[in-house]
């Protein structure tokens, strides 16, 4: 039975979350440069059913039976390598997830936003996270590499109209990318856009895992710092994703399956990787075995060693 849950893991913004994949490997609407997964393997718009919402219940159910006390998340999270408002189901599927006592949260890179079963679907949700890279048309197919079928200024609007008829807690997060959009020129339009939005928190983020493309690298401290500016100048309350989250990994007891399922959606770093070995009584030999049947692979980034999930379809490496 494919597994499609994960964690509890440490985010940067939810504090301990379940992750739920409700999105085949990188069926998306974007392909986007920065993505810690890989580029898109299958790019749609059209939503449909991928997996039936009593399954993933399922899943989550058993999970969340299986922690203890002291491991149990903040949060439920639908943060899957793909987008997951694709899923037809995912209204009920969030009403699925409420029933455990539990906030739902929403990572959505908001390309579907203009569709009003979309719409209707998040509002369910405790938390939804939209992105907004960029206002410029030019710069949004150069990071996010959107399927052509979408357009930029229609996806701007939908944003502008779900916040203002949105219950629950909004967040957006602007990916800074060196040399791209992270100066002034770019940053400042983002900033009166979400002034508009009025989200409750306006993060800025950086890439701290491997990218999908080649090239795409974190801005210097400096430019990061003029964002931040710029974001408090337009009365946002802004905070940064700039740092690592920590290695607070839920283990289950078995690595394999941990790394496995971690990974997927995760790249996992070494001291993290090594922490939750720990946890499970696992050995070097547990890891080189995963990385010589090809489940795993190590990469090298801003001078750090991450384990990322290998896939059948992956275009690295």
């Amino acid at each position: 039975m494919e597994k499609l849950i994960f964690g509890p893991i440490p985010s940067r913004r939810l504090g301990r979350s379940i992750g739920v994949n409700n999105i085949p490997h990188k069926v998306c609407s974007y392909s986007c440069a920065y993505c810690q997964v890989g580029k898109a393997i299958k790019m749609q718009i059209k939503r449909q059913e991928f997996y039936p919402p009593d399954l993933i219940v399922s899943q989550v159910k058993q999970k969340l039976e299986s922690l203890s006390a002291t491991d149990l998340p903040d949060y439920i999270t639908l943060v899957p390598d793909g987008e997951p408002t694709l899923d037809n189901n995912l209204g009920e599927l969030i009403r699925g997830l409420k029933r455990f006592g539990l906030p739902v949260a929403v990572i959505t890179n908001s390309s579907l936003l203009e569709n009003k079963d979309v719409q209707a679907d998040l509002s369910q949700a405790d938390y939804i996270s939209i992105k907004t890279d960029t206002t410029n048309p030019s710069v949004w197919k150069k990071i996010n590499k959107p399927h052509k079928s979408l357009n930029l200024d229609s996806i701007l609007k939908a944003i502008l109209h779900f916040s203002a008829h949105y219950q629950g807690i909004l967040v957006s997060e602007t990916m800074l990318i060196k040399g791209i959009n992270d100066s002034r020129e770019y940053v400042e339009p983002v900033a009166n856009f979400l002034r508009e939005v009025k989200p409750d928190f306006a993060y800025i983020a950086i890439p701290t895992r491997p990218t999908a493309y080649k090239g795409t690298f974190p801005p210097d401290e400096a430019a990061v710092a003029v964002a931040y500016e710029i974001f408090n100048r337009h009365k946002l309350n802004t905070e940064l994703l700039t740092g690592y989250e920590g290695n607070a990994f839920a283990s289950s007891g078995n690595f394999e399956d941990d790394m496995l399922s971690i990974t997927a959606v995760h790249p996992m770093r070494k001291d993290a990787m090594m922490e939750l070995m720990s946890k499970s009584n696992a050995t070097k030999a547990d890891l080189n075995k995963l990385i010589e049947e090809g489940h795993l692979r190590r990469v090298d980034y801003n001078d750090q060693e991450y384990f990322l999930r290998k896939f059948k379809n992956d275009q690295n490496p």
